[in-house]
């Protein structure tokens, strides 16, 4: 059985993949989001030509002649292409050997707890605590995470006192029963880290998530040194080698890789391999509620050393919609792993006719 074609239905913000072999078996996977477009086009212009033909049993192999033979593109596009065929490929496997991808990996289907993730910064602290309060009553979310700082800020909040304000408000909103957890998206340098983490201390805050730009493992090693909340981070390394210094260093309590930005489950596999290794949680970034939430489903399904929430963004993305079926949902604050063989979803027909097709084959 060889890989016969690669084609991609993308729009700017997703790209879905499908790979089917010469006896005519299919698996579909996608890659991140996010000018996924671009992304396509780098895998028909430079993926395809080293997965075509290949073995597509041999997954980690394909990826990582992929990687490798494009060593002189390293980086985000090339890993967010790979992981567009290596999780086709995961779907295939599955459907081949009638077992969910959380069942190839040894792990058991059933239902895992979210954290309600919110994506704003634009709303009112107390705006922000009114919605998380009645999510957790509708829909019985026992966590949450927020945004605090600033995307890349440089210890600029996105108006002065917000995060001093909403850290207070949203605790008092959901109760101290329910996980609070925080993000900063690279907002603060080491001194305005330490200083927001130990008023995150007060607030019982279960973690405290990419304090400082993350290409900077040193500054967030010394934010993780002088706190006792957890710090968690690793969400935009696509990097193995980067990904063994953040480890060694334990620069963070908590790694999160993302599936889609890192180039697929395989690689994911590997980090998560790592951190267990080094005695930490693996809880993965998945901020959208694309495909890329389906794979973390069953990859948190399977890890030993899983952590105790699924990501599951609460904002409305009109892009992410009517993309698959069965739609996940939020139950008692729990959602299940799909159960068929695969990634136990299907692409909807009338989501593939709108967008732009492209196909690489054998010749």
């Amino acid at each position: 059985m060889k890989i016969q074609s690669i084609e991609t239905y993308s729009t700017k913000e997703i790209s879905i993949v499908r790979v089917v072999t010469d006896n005519g078996e299919e698996g579909y996977g996608q890659i991140a989001p996010y000018h996924a477009n671009i992304s396509s086009l780098v895998l028909h212009q430079q993926i395809a030509q080293h997965v075509l033909g290949q073995d597509p049993m041999d997954i980690d192999g394909i990826v990582d002649r992929c990687i490798e033979a494009e060593h002189k593109f390293p980086g985000s596009y090339i890993c967010r292409a790979v992981g567009g065929v290596d999780t086709a490929l995961w779907d295939l496997k599955g459907k081949l050997e009638g077992k969910s991808v959380c069942e190839l990996l040894g792990g058991e289907i059933r239902p895992i707890q979210a954290y309600g993730s919110s994506m704003r910064r634009d709303i009112t602290p107390q705006d922000e605590a009114d919605r998380l309060k009645l999510l957790k009553q509708k829909d019985g979310y026992r966590a949450f995470k927020i945004r605090i700082g600033n995307n890349f800020g440089k210890n600029v909040d996105v108006w002065p006192g917000r995060t001093e304000e909403i850290v207070p408000t949203v605790r008092q909103a959901i109760g101290e029963d329910i996980a609070l957890l925080v993000d900063a998206n690279s907002g603060y340098t080491p001194d305005r880290a330490i200083e927001v983490g130990k008023m995150l201390e007060q607030y019982n805050v279960g973690h405290f998530e990419e304090p400082c730009p993350y290409p900077e493992i040193e500054w967030t090693a010394e934010v993780t040194r002088a706190l006792t909340i957890p710090v968690a981070g690793g969400e935009q390394d696509n990097c193995l080698a980067q990904w063994r210094r953040l480890i060694d260093l334990k620069a963070v309590d908590i790694v999160q890789p993302d599936v889609c930005y890192l180039g697929g489950l395989s690689r994911t596999l590997r980090v998560a391999k790592m951190a267990a290794e080094a005695g930490l949680p693996c809880t993965p970034h998945a901020a959208n509620l694309s495909m890329v939430t389906v794979f973390t489903l069953h990859l948190l399904g399977a890890l030993k050393n899983a952590g105790p929430y699924l990501e599951f963004s609460i904002e409305k993305t009109p892009w992410t919609e009517n993309l698959f079926y069965p739609v996940l949902e939020v139950k008692d604050g729990m959602v299940e792993i799909p159960k068929k063989p695969g990634w136990g979803v299907g692409i909807n027909e009338d989501w593939l006719k709108k967008a732009d097709y492209k196909i690489s084959q054998l010749n």
